[in-house]
Parts: structure tokens; C-alpha cells; sequence
């Protein structure tokens, strides 16, 4: 195909039906090139960004599917595994006193340290502090006495049906006239620490809280 670009000067842009025939081939197929790029530059582009999210998303949805699927297959086992959990919170919570028991509590705890052959110098309840479905009692204790009854205390407290817990231990030798009948008793300690113990909240305390 042989154009006379000579002739191109003679050329009326407005009267396209008197321009030469390959020139006519060579605008058409230009202007064609121009609206297919066009089209992919806007609506092809676009479409190709939303095949990259739908596959982004279905590597999503199957990685999701995969964990759930997991949990389905394992979900006697978590059944049977929540009923365990169940049945232990409700044997802690029984271990829990109620508002009622808690004297009878603090003086079973008095009474294990009398036992076991100590003197109390303090026992002072604090105040409470509540917690989501329990409050927590702190007890100051001071008591003086000798290493082994210091141990037949702790090991008591243990043992009690109540839960109570045993915090900031320190013993320190006693003064000289420290002693039953203010007596110099030798190899005589005191043992100071903090016993705290809980009770379960009924269903009026949790909902003020």
C-alpha cells in the first residue's frame, strides 16, 4: 500500500470521502487502536482490580471455611470439653462461701492457728473487694510462735474445705518479752501475712456491681 504524501497538502480534513483510500485504512485503523486502548485503560483495568479482590477474597473465604471446618469436626470434643469445665467451675464455686458461712470461715482459720500452738497479736479482717462473681476478703495476721507450728498453720490452712490463700509471709525473730504471760520464750518468731479468702456474689450484688 503506497501513499503520495505529496498529495497530503492538497487534503480537506473536512471532506473525508475525497482522501486518498490508504489514508482513510490508515486513520480507520488508528482510530480504532485509540478506542480499544481507551477501553482497556478504563473499563478493562477496573475489571481486572476486581478479579484481584474476588480472588483475594476467595483465598479468604477458603482459609475461613478451613477453621471452621475444623471446629465443626472437633466439635464433640469441645462440647464434651466445655461440660468438664463446667462441672470443675461449679466444684470451685462450691468451695466458694457464701455471705452466711464467711464468720464461720474466719473462725475456722483462727481456731487452725490456735491448733497448731500459735498466739495471735492480730486478726483484722479488711474490707472487701469485688471482683466479676466473687469478692475477695484480705485478712491481716499476725502471730508469733515457732518454726514447725508456723508450718503445721500453713499446711492446715490447705487443707480446709474453704479456699483461702496465703500472701506476704514475713517472719522475723520475736522481741525478748514476746511470749504467753509476757515470758522470754526462746527460738520465738513472728510470722505477719495477709490470708484472703472469697465468697460468691448473688445475683442482687453482681447486678449492682
Amino acid at each position: 500500500m503506497n501513499i503520495d504524501f505529496s498529495a497530503l497538502k492538497n487534503i480537506d480534513p473536512r471532506d473525508v470521502s475525497r482522501w486518498p483510500f490508504a489514508l482513510r485504512i490508515v486513520v480507520i485503523a488508528a482510530t480504532c487502536v485509540a478506542v480499544l486502548a481507551v477501553g482497556i485503560w478504563f473499563d478493562t483495568t477496573s475489571q481486572y482490580n476486581l478479579l484481584e479482590a474476588a480472588t483475594k477474597k476467595e483465598a479468604d473465604l477458603k482459609q475461613t471455611f478451613k477453621i471452621k471446618q475444623h471446629k465443626a469436626s472437633n466439635l464433640p470434643a469441645y462440647v464434651t470439653q466445655m461440660k468438664e469445665m463446667k462441672k470443675s467451675f461449679g466444684d470451685m464455686l462450691r468451695q466458694l462461701p457464701s455471705n452466711t458461712e464467711v464468720a464461720e470461715l474466719l473462725l475456722d482459720i483462727s481456731q487452725t492457728g490456735m491448733q497448731a500452738g500459735l498466739e495471735f497479736e492480730l486478726f483484722k479482717p479488711e474490707k472487701e473487694i469485688p471482683a466479676e462473681f466473687y469478692a475477695e476478703l484480705p485478712i491481716k495476721i499476725k502471730v508469733s510462735g515457732r518454726y514447725h507450728e508456723f508450718g503445721k498453720f500453713v499446711s492446715d490452712i490447705a487443707s480446709l474445705s474453704r479456699i483461702v490463700t496465703l500472701h506476704d509471709f514475713k517472719i522475723e525473730p520475736a522481741a525478748p518479752t514476746s511470749g504467753p504471760n509476757n515470758k522470754t520464750a526462746k527460738n520465738l518468731l513472728i510470722m505477719s501475712l495477709t490470708a484472703k479468702t472469697y465468697r460468691y456474689l448473688d445475683e442482687n450484688e453482681i447486678q449492682e456491681q
